[in-house]
């Protein structure tokens, strides 16, 4: 007759994941032979837990009533497999001490089982967002801009060694010089070692005989630092520069990243428009009809803009090459948006002369 693994693990067919996962951490812990439990209640447990808690071997349990024939769920094992652990082969690591006891890194496979997850060998700083306002030239052309910022850094009198200026180093007692120390951990499917850092020399191995008087030892302290970062052209409000290693810096570990939230001020004449300065410019209705020219003042400087005869109001002139840089040398156009401006009132010898015009067809 197919065991009920539902029944096994008090819960009913349409358990969610996390209903089956704390209904066994439930169950195992309350089961645990080193607990005083029944071993063979824990090994019905963990194995339902094991068809229940995979996707694929649950979907084949709830039609067939079996998992699979060679899926071998006998060894009362909750990730499944063969060889008790769903694939994984341990026959390479080294075993030893009552219990059984494996040198690797299991923070990965255990995590989110016994809580915790799985902490990076190497401690990272907290990244850090600025904002920053620019000009609008200096969003056209790029710029090299600096500011200060108050964060934790590098120390500089130690350049980060923790140690002051000529001092010797000694071998770390903690670790005994391997900048490693190893952490066992007991768990319901027995005790298992890891490695970690040593945080009393930071992995290094060695510890400074006298420590640095600014920082007293920890590489890193809270201070002003001069941050300098190369604008690009034509940067956008909204658009992040990355600084990577200019967030905050940690002890014994790898510095965050800086992120430049960009703010561009907006411009009394021009919009930017891709690669291209957009510009409205009003001239008179003479200069519509017999042409003429303009200065324009760029963010170059002054230029001559020759309105040709007979412009019409809404067309486009286009002042080539004084636009947004991009690739060094290039540079887009600035399209200027012509809007004739058309007198309310006439005197009496305009409003003649403009019906004579009227009179001749114009």
């Amino acid at each position: 007759m197919p065991k009920d693994y539902y029944k096994s693990l008090g819960v009913s067919k349409n358990a969610s994941k996390e209903e089956i996962k704390k209904a066994f951490r439930t169950l195992a812990h309350q089961h645990h032979p080193d607990k005083g439990g029944d071993a063979e209640k824990f090994k019905e447990i963990n194995e339902a837990y094991g068809v229940l808690s995979d996707e694929k071997k649950k979907a084949s349990y709830d039609q067939y009533g079996s998992a699979d024939a060679g899926a071998g769920f006998g060894g009362g094992n909750p990730f499944g497999g063969q060889g008790g652990f769903g694939g994984f082969d341990f026959s390479g690591f080294q075993q030893g001490g009552q219990g059984g006891s494996f040198e690797f890194d299991i923070g990965d496979m255990f995590g989110d089982f016994f809580g915790g997850g799985r902490q990076s060998r190497t401690p990272r700083g907290r990244d850090i967002q600025v904002d920053l306002e620019i000009p609008f030239a200096d969003s056209i052309f790029g710029t090299d801009h600096t500011f200060t910022l108050n964060k934790t850094s590098v120390c500089d009198h130690c350049s980060g060694s923790g140690a002051e200026k000529g001092s010797e180093f000694t071998t770390c007692t903690t670790c005994n010089g391997k900048g490693q120390v190893k952490e066992i951990k007991r768990t319901i499917l027995g005790q298992f070692e890891s490695v970690a850092t040593c945080s009393t020399c930071r992995g290094n191995g060695k510890v400074p005989k006298t420590k640095c008087s600014v920082c007293k030892g920890h590489g890193v302290r809270k201070k002003e630092t001069e941050i300098k970062v190369k604008i690009p052209a034509g940067i956008e409000t909204g658009q992040t520069i990355r600084l990577t290693g200019g967030g905050e810096a940690i002890e014994g570990g790898q510095t965050g990243d800086l992120y430049i939230l960009m703010h561009v001020k907006k411009h009394s004449v021009f919009k930017k428009a891709g690669l291209n300065l957009v510009m409205d410019k009003k001239i008179k209705l003479t200069d519509a009809l017999l042409g003429a020219e303009y200065d324009i003042e760029t963010l170059d400087g002054t230029v001559s803009l020759k309105i040709p005869e007979g412009v019409t109001h809404g067309e486009v002139l286009k002042i080539k090459g004084k636009g947004v840089s991009y690739d060094n040398s290039k540079r887009g156009d600035i399209l200027v948006n012509i809007s004739i401006d058309i007198p309310h009132k006439l005197s009496k010898d305009a409003r003649k002369k403009i019906e004579e015009l009227r009179k001749e067809g114009i």
